[in-house]
């Protein structure tokens, strides 16, 4: 295996420093005569070497490095990437971003603090924070003095940072007036949280789904403890006929649980989840869920990026749609199974 070739060996056989040798692998030859660049290139070429694409991009003033960030909370139990709605953004944002020319780099950390270490580790040129949704973006900000997104922020609005979230109060909305249609009158509400997000889709869930009544099921964060926590609670279960999960993931649990139990879904549980995750469509019954556009706010990402480097003026705060997709997992309460499940097409075609 041949030796590598280094910047010292190159400045060394020309009688140049490796500063010098160096500055023409990056570019910076404003202040390197013609000639000197033109016997460093020459026997760069001969020697074959091949440059550190991380030292050419950290000597850059653009590194054309964007930093994604993700929350690996504990709920995740160190599959925090496997999630469903973090794996569509992070697949969303990696083709947003080489489009734009960017090349992006991930990191998942609890340690909020990692944040500025990793950003100043690479010199980035923007950052996309995702799941860190209270967390003290002024005093980052103050640190850093790059452009960053956040993904489903709660903070005061700020020149500096763009937020994009997206509706959740209708999303929670449009599945309560939903259930309410299909007959139901007593439904669950499944978080492992009532904070930020999760508080929003169930107040629109309230919302719509009128005098119904609904009970809080407030589940562990492990996933053996939510299993432990449903049997306890088989009976608080049985007594409704709907359960709004706040999440695609837990939603499809839910659902296994129901079933592996003697409870039977949507003849005896209709089940909603919100995120409309690619798992939806491969479970059983295919979930009923929440739509949201991870390429749309991926897009929205990458031109909040530019316009905050730029400085330019617009919207720190966007907030997108979501839709409900209609699919097997809800059934009319006071229909039989036939004409619930052809309604239930009839719908799913239309969605499509």
């Amino acid at each position: 295996m041949a030796q590598r070739v280094r910047i010292a060996d190159i400045a060394e056989e020309l009688g140049l420093s490796t500063a010098t040798v160096s500055n023409v692998i990056h570019g910076k030859t404003r202040k390197i005569s013609d000639e000197t660049v033109k016997r460093v290139q020459e026997v760069l070429e001969e020697r074959h070497y091949i440059p550190s694409m991380a030292g050419i991009l950290l000597a850059q003033n653009n590194s054309r490095i964007i930093g994604v960030v993700v929350n690996d909370h504990e709920k995740y139990e160190g599959k925090v990437l496997e999630d469903g709605f973090v794996s569509a953004s992070l697949n969303a944002l990696v083709f947003a971003l080489e489009k734009a020319g960017y090349f992006m780099m991930v990191k998942a950390t609890q340690d909020w603090s990692e944040v500025e270490r990793f950003a100043s580790m690479w010199n980035m040129d923007g950052m996309v924070l995702l799941g860190f949704c209270e967390s003290d973006y002024e005093k980052l900000r103050a640190k850093m003095h790059i452009p960053f997104v956040v993904y489903d922020g709660y903070f005061e609005e700020n020149r500096a940072i763009c937020n994009l979230t997206i509706d959740n109060m209708d999303g929670g909305r449009q599945v309560g007036e939903y259930l309410r249609r299909m007959g139901h009158s007593r439904a669950l509400l499944i978080a492992d949280n009532d904070i930020c997000v999760d508080k929003e889709r169930m107040m629109g869930f309230r919302e719509g789904f009128g005098d119904g009544r609904t009970d809080f099921m407030q589940v562990p964060m492990s996933r053996a403890g939510r299993l432990q926590f449903y049997l306890e609670n088989e009976k608080r279960i049985r007594d409704c006929t709907a359960a709004f999960v706040v999440s695609d993931i837990y939603a499809v649990e839910f659902m296994n649980f129901l079933q592996e139990n003697g409870i039977s879904v949507p003849g005896e549980m209709s089940v909603v989840g919100f995120d409309n995750s690619v798992f939806c469509e491969n479970c059983f019954p295919r979930l009923t869920t929440v739509g949201q556009d991870a390429v749309s706010r991926a897009e929205a990402a990458v031109s909040a990026l530019k316009r905050l480097r730029e400085r330019s003026e617009g919207a720190r705060t966007k907030m997108l749609p979501v839709h409900l997709v209609l699919r097997d997992s809800v059934r009319a309460v006071e229909a039989d199974d036939q004409a619930a499940g052809s309604g239930s097409q009839r719908e799913i075609k239309e969605d499509e």
